[in-house]
């Protein structure tokens, strides 16, 4: 194949290990500009970030060659290891095994970016399980709840 040209978007969410609040206000700018970083790195695009103290929203485009699993796991190791690097509030920093990915057409974009730029909005009125369970729910993705958390 001489050419392969791809357009996907993917709303990807994950949180803290055992939904911990370790993403502290004074990391949390720091990490939201590290991570698009990781994800260019990947050959692939970030296209918003955002999240609360205990999880993350990323909407990415990813790169033709590298799965999702793949681009998750990056993310969460290299930021992982970067806020263990830089010390001190940062040492116990973990983000739990799983994550949710959700597809995304191209006219739902500016309506996932608002979403994850309105998050602190959001989980003032619901929480990230409550939250997460609505994006399976709305997705139609089949779950057993006694394994969506860790």
């Amino acid at each position: 194949m001489a050419r392969t040209l791809i357009e996907l978007y993917i709303h990807i969410v994950f949180s803290t290990q055992n939904r911990l609040n370790l993403v502290h206000p004074e990391i949390e700018a720091e990490l939201y500009r590290y991570v698009p970083g990781t994800v260019a790195n990947l050959d692939s695009r970030c296209l918003a970030v955002n999240g609360t103290q205990n999880h993350i929203h990323l909407l990415v485009s990813p790169g033709k060659t590298i799965a999702l699993s793949n681009l998750v796991r990056e993310i969460k190791k290299g930021s992982t290891s970067w806020l263990k690097r830089e010390g001190g509030v940062r040492r116990g920093f973990h983000w739990q095994d799983g994550y949710g990915g959700f597809s995304v057409g191209r006219s739902g974009l500016p309506t996932v970016r608002n979403y994850i730029a309105s998050q602190k909005e959001h989980h003032r009125r619901a929480s990230y399980e409550e939250e997460f369970i609505a994006l399976l729910e709305e997705s139609g993705i089949t779950y057993d709840e006694r394994y969506l958390w860790d």
